[in-house]
């Protein structure tokens, strides 16, 4: 009897045993199938650069984490365990330049070592109804753009397409206000939410684009872009654009260079390092022969504009000095009206000038009524 007793004993302890371990061994995941690596094909990743400056590792977490946000999955496994830094480098990445993902939460799940992704969603009714209004609103906007000639066109109807369609709301409080939902469907969109807009679109036209986080010269967060065009790339601001008064877009922030833009934005690179921006020959001022490095420069641009019949003139200036020196001497000395005289320009009575300035990007609008 005693033996018996002893034999079933053993048999409960061994079975308890085999019970933990196998709990053990399930919440561990040692049995869990994982995916093996995989990557963006050649054409998802032709449009994905700051998805090109990751590691291979950093690659294949990437794609799977795509792939599943794209199917609304809540738990992705991973094809390889990462550190939890490095997924949440990856992870953020993706939030910002995947513009489509409209759906996802900022907030995300993160620990010491990451083998199972969990994601996190914005709470919303009807989702793929939803969904449809974006595609709808993509297609929309990308089918103006089927005239434009060259990617600059078609950068320049994107910018403007925005700023026309698009009222900026500042913080958070808008349900979409940073996605690019907001910006194209709902037409309510804070800077990030532009951003994101800008970089689908650009995609969608077959333009490379990046999503840029960072600070203006004030402090403040903000989001921009930059984009490539030929094999050149260029910063540009959508969000800085839009004046909201209807019609009128601001031109000083398109594809300029580092040089310039680098006086109101700093990018951040924890991340990813931004594209070198070194030419300013498609920049709005530059293209349209309103850019001044001279002060016969700036009285050249000024009597050609009134020649031409312009009322309204705009200028940026090389440097602070030059910008100093003209409003100096034509401005509050009055000799922007001797300027009219050589021009020839046609007046009865008084004339009035108006000023408008923008001294950080050392950019002012004279006006003659």
């Amino acid at each position: 009897m005693g033996k018996k007793v002893t034999a079933l004993f053993l048999v409960i302890i061994c079975s308890v045993f085999l019970l933990i371990g196998w709990r053990f061994i399930k919440n561990s995941g040692i049995l869990k199938s994982y995916p093996d690596k995989g990557y963006l094909s050649t054409v998802e990743s032709k449009y994905r650069p700051v998805y090109r400056q990751l590691t291979p590792d950093e690659q294949a977490v990437y794609a799977a984490l795509y792939r599943g946000i794209a199917e609304h999955e809540e738990e992705i496994p991973l094809p390889v365990e990462m550190d939890g830094d490095e997924y949440s480098k990856v992870y953020r990445i993706l939030e910002k330049q995947e513009s489509r993902f409209f759906y996802l939460d900022s907030v995300y799940y993160t620990a010491a070592k990451v083998r199972d992704a969990k994601v996190v969603y914005r709470k919303m009714g009807d989702f793929e109804g939803r969904r449809k209004k974006m595609d709808d609103a993509v297609d929309e906007a990308v089918a103006g753009a089927a005239d434009q000639k060259s990617d600059e066109y078609k950068v320049r109807y994107i910018n403007d397409y925005l700023v026309k369609n698009c009222r900026y709301v500042s913080g958070d409080n808008e349900e979409f206000a940073s996605t690019a939902y907001g910006c194209l469907v709902d037409g309510e969109a804070n800077c990030e939410g532009y951003a994101k807009a800008f970089n689908l679109l650009a995609s969608e036209l077959g333009i490379e684009s990046v999503v840029i986080t960072g600070k203006t010269d004030e402090g403040e967060n903000h989001a921009w872009n930059q984009v490539k065009l030929g094999t050149d790339w260029y910063n540009i601001d959508v969000t800085w654009a839009d004046t909201d008064v209807s019609g009128e877009v601001r031109q000083m922030y398109f594809l300029c260079s580092d040089s310039s833009f680098r006086k109101t934005h700093f990018a951040d690179t924890e991340l990813f390092e931004p594209y070198v921006c070194s030419k300013d020959d498609r920049n709005y001022y530059v293209h349209s022969g309103l850019y001044a490095e001279s002060m016969e420069d700036a009285k050249d641009i000024v009597r050609r504009e009134l020649e031409s019949g312009e009322t309204t003139i705009e200028i940026r200036f090389a440097t602070q000095g030059l910008y100093d020196t003209f409003m100096s001497e034509f401005i509050d000395d009055q000799n922007i009206f001797d300027l009219l005289q050589e021009a020839g320009y046609q007046y009865s009575g008084e004339v009035t000038l108006s000023l408008k300035e923008n001294r950080p990007e050392l950019c002012m609008t004279l006006t003659f009524s």
